[in-house]
């Protein structure tokens, strides 16, 4: 936050709270240019798998969030929520893949992503990475 203050942005707003709340509950229709959802938790264990952030019910809420054109752009390192993920993204009528798979990283420019520290754990792991990207329609 303080280094947004330094740069002087007044377009960004920190929301601490929970992530399907706050698109929920607190964000206009078609208001956000994009989203990014980089290594959520992925909750490995089977009977926690209902706990993931992208799921059917927080996408169709999300993708309403989008204005058209907006971008959906998600990572991860583990291979079965990459493969749910996409299930998940290309079900959601509102939205289209804009890619025939995953995305290419970094060939697309809209793909670009800042390293993070689950990212550097999971190439320590050496795990590969999975990244999707997403345009509402």
């Amino acid at each position: 936050a303080m280094h947004l203050a330094r740069l002087n942005l007044t377009n960004v707003r920190i929301v601490e709270h929970d992530a399907v709340e706050v698109v929920r509950d607190m964000l206009p229709p078609e208001s956000l240019a994009g989203v990014h959802i980089f290594f959520p938790d992925p909750w490995p264990k089977a009977r926690h798998h209902k706990r993931r952030l992208v799921a059917p019910a927080f996408i169709e809420s999300l993708s309403g969030r989008l204005r058209h054109g907006g971008i959906v752009h998600c990572a991860t390192d583990w291979q079965h929520y990459a493969e749910q993920m996409m299930q998940v993204l290309t079900q959601q009528p509102k939205l289209r893949n804009l890619h025939p798979g995953f995305a290419p990283i970094p060939a697309n420019p809209l793909c670009e992503r800042p390293p993070t520290k689950f990212h550097a754990r999971g190439e320590r792991l050496g795990h590969d990475v999975w990244d999707l990207v997403f345009e509402r329609v």
